[in-house]
């Protein structure tokens, strides 16, 4: 037979045993979830390469949303200038048409018949009658005039006025590309602030090592191109933009820059194809589509290298295996290995 005793109830001492438990249990967890207040300069490093890595996609965005706000801005200039002109040709239009107007009311208040019965001089009235089927003629031509410049205003309004739209919509796509690049970098510094000054010192040292053992290595075989090639550097414009890539050597990247004295990396390739008297586009991605398509192994000085699955990286090629590029926020225009990037592709333009 069942027993109907009632279970017994655990003793407060080991309801406190069972409590500070889970309480521990609750810290441990929580304290695990938390981000090591103290965290390795490897890790810090990763993390940092990682944010800028994901800034400088960003920024490629930027750069391409600030092109088309750039072309739409003169895009409506030129709209607003025609606008004002097509006006002023209207009103030109208007006031001949009404001067023609007011001749006809001055000479035409009389039945053309009358006119020419109590003329006094029926030869002169009759020159004056041709000249006035004349002005009529000149008139219905004038309104024809007006009424095709009218339409011509209202559409030269209705475009100006989509432009306007347009650019209120670019405006606020860069309002927020800025505040995501901004957002990441605020979020990199953050991380390196929790390395000591002699942490943050010795990562740049290794970085400038890096870059001057890159130097060397790009200037002592640069004409070999890549490793196995035989084929001579770019000639021409493309030579002479890789060598104005070399003359800004030690220029600091800034996000969105172009030159001439600080620049991302699509606006140092931009800026010294600009100094060889070539027009490339802003952005890596749209660099990508320009000029001869070539594989690492077909890669010669001053070829454009591209970087990532999404292109939001560009260099120049200098030799050697290695590149000429402006790699990050906090780094200079310097030579790396290529290696250090996923390499996509090379371009020769």
């Amino acid at each position: 037979m069942a027993s109907h005793r009632r279970p017994k109830q655990p003793s407060r001492t080991r309801v406190t045993v069972l409590t500070a438990t889970a309480a521990a249990a609750v810290a441990v967890t929580a304290h695990t979830a938390q981000a090591d207040p103290n965290p390795s300069k490897s890790d810090v490093k990763a993390k940092v390469d990682k944010l800028y890595e994901e800034a400088s996609a960003a920024t490629e965005k930027y750069n391409g949303a600030k092109e088309k706000h750039d072309k739409l801005q003169k895009q409506i200039s030129r709209l607003q200038d025609s606008v004002a002109r097509s006006q002023g040709e209207l009103n030109k239009l208007r006031n001949g048409l009404g001067a023609m107007a007011t001749a006809q009311y001055r000479t035409g208040s009389i039945d053309p018949s009358m006119q020419l019965l109590l003329s006094a001089d029926p030869d002169s009235y009759l020159a004056k009658a041709a000249t006035l089927d004349q002005l009529s003629g000149k008139q219905a031509g004038a309104l024809k005039q007006i009424q095709d410049k009218q339409r011509s205003l209202q559409q030269q309004r209705t475009e100006a006025k989509d432009k306007l739209a347009q650019l209120d919509g670019t405006r606020q796509e860069l309002n927020k590309k800025k505040q995501s690049i901004q957002g990441k970098l605020a979020e990199a510094q953050t991380l390196l602030n929790r390395l000591t000054a002699a942490e943050r010192a010795e990562i740049a040292r290794q970085e400038a090592a890096e870059a001057e053992r890159a130097s060397r290595s790009a200037g002592d075989r640069a004409d070999l191109g890549s490793p196995g090639n035989t084929a001579p550097p770019a000639q021409g414009r493309a030579s002479s933009a890789y060598g104005a890539a070399q003359s800004k050597v030690g220029s600091p990247y800034v996000w969105g820059a172009a030159g001439p004295n600080s620049f991302d990396c699509s606006g140092l390739t931009s800026w010294a194809f600009q100094q060889a008297g070539v027009s490339i586009p802003r952005t890596s991605q749209a660099q990508a589509n320009i000029g001869t398509r070539v594989s690492r192994a077909q890669l010669v000085p001053g070829d454009l290298v591209f970087f990532y699955g999404d292109l939001h990286h560009v260099g120049f090629y200098a030799g050697n295996g290695q590149i000429l590029h402006s790699p990050k926020p906090g780094a200079n225009v310097r030579y790396e290995s290529i290696n250090n990037m996923p390499f996509q592709f090379g371009v020769r333009v």
